[in-house]
């Protein structure tokens, strides 16, 4: 909240314009809000962690409710995939930057904001630096190497987390480290065993969830920015889409642990490395060699550890389907004599697989190198990859 109470210990009145006036009339009117808080909204600023299912509502409602300055941070382009949920986006935005295209449609919705954006992933280092700009970090990430990041990051900036998380059919929301309050490591002071809970990718989620948890994080920010109601901090909301049901877990703040900088993240959480030069482990095959393979037709099975609905979009010719939440089980059937090679939509499922072979003793095993989408890009760019 620094940059919040330095702007208004500088300035005696933030006045708005006639326009904002009549924009803002349902919020003016609430006692809560008022010409005060108003002003509060203006002056402050978040930055929202990811524009997709959760970032897109978030940005929204949070340039909507007059949040004078909104940063939106993810690396990604629209997808055909991202339209099921992530609403600020449409047909002829695929290929699209998504933070580009969130700051053109938030301010046709708003023109008197102002949006930053940074079309790079969230990094050691860049976090602590970005954070400081911030008054209030929103959590749409859906990774937990980047949720321990955006938490330790938060918690050495001093910064609120509004956080919420989606799967299926099932929400989670909270706000972590709020006036020295329970941050994400108190809920979890230790990420789960790799491959353990599927990403949504593998699991999917409900279109319309994101919308529900999103809508209840921007309600948290706007409270946190206005300093009203009881904020959701030591309370871990949990909506079960199927039930329709709300319950709450009490979350404590432990003291058995110490975060005093920024880690490696993806080691820590056991995510695959992703060797930055470029260099082909023994384990991995690009897909021009595995192109020379097949035109030399050499012996070796193609696994494709994706879901029926990917595979019936577009597969490899004579690839075996065994999606990977079935794949641990299905190890038995295959023989370790034989040679395989494993590939998924980029390769993170397929290494997940590879890991699981190799410790059952698999040593003729490989993963393709940027999976089937990097086949369709480099190799056959007729195919329509999900």
């Amino acid at each position: 909240m620094y940059y919040l109470l330095f702007h208004l210990l500088q300035a005696d009145v933030v006045a708005l314009s006639k326009e904002e006036l009549k924009r803002y009339s349902r919020h003016l009117t609430l006692p809560e809000v008022g010409m005060e808080g108003q002003e509060k909204l203006k002056l402050s600023s978040v930055l929202v962690v990811g524009c997709g299912g959760l970032g897109c509502p978030l940005v929204t409602y949070l340039a909507a409710a007059g949040v004078g300055r909104i940063g939106i941070i993810d690396f990604d382009v629209v997808d055909e995939s991202n339209l099921q949920r992530q609403v600020l986006f449409a047909t002829s935005d695929i290929g699209k930057s998504k933070v580009d295209v969130a700051k053109a449609k938030i301010l046709d919705l708003n023109p008197y904001i102002e949006v930053e954006t940074y079309q790079e992933a969230l990094s050691t280092e860049n976090a602590l630096d970005l954070f400081k700009k911030y008054d209030v970090v929103a959590d749409g990430t859906d990774n937990f190497a980047t949720r321990y990041l955006v938490n330790d990051a938060c918690v050495l900036t001093g910064t609120p987390n509004v956080y919420g998380s989606i799967f299926r059919f099932e929400g989670q929301v909270t706000v972590f480290n709020y006036k020295e309050g329970p941050n994400y490591r108190c809920l979890y002071k230790e990420p789960p065993p790799p491959g353990l809970v599927p990403s949504c990718a593998e699991g999917g989620v409900l279109g319309v969830l994101p919308g529900v948890v999103a809508t209840l994080q921007a309600t948290e920010v706007l409270k946190v920015l206005l300093d009203k109601g009881d904020i959701a901090s030591g309370r871990l909301l949990i909506f079960d889409a199927l039930k329709f049901t709300f319950r709450q877990l009490e979350i404590k703040k432990r003291d058995d642990y110490e975060i005093k900088e920024l880690i490696n993240y993806q080691e820590f959480c056991g995510v695959p490395q992703v060797d930055l030069n470029n260099e082909i482990k023994d384990d991995e095959i690009t897909v021009q060699e595995l192109k020379e393979r097949l035109d030399k037709k050499e012996s070796f099975e193609i696994l494709d550890v994706r879901e029926e609905f990917e595979y019936d979009i577009c597969h490899l010719e004579n690839s075996q389907l065994i999606p990977l939440g079935e794949f641990e089980d299905s190890i038995p059937q295959l023989s370790p004599s034989k040679e395989y090679i494993v590939h998924c939509k980029m390769g993170g499922r397929s290494a997940k697989a590879v890991l699981m072979m190799q410790e059952k003793g698999f040593t003729r095993v490989k993963n393709l190198v940027g999976g089937i989408r990097a086949w369709a890009e480099e190799i056959d760019t007729s195919m329509e990859v999900y």
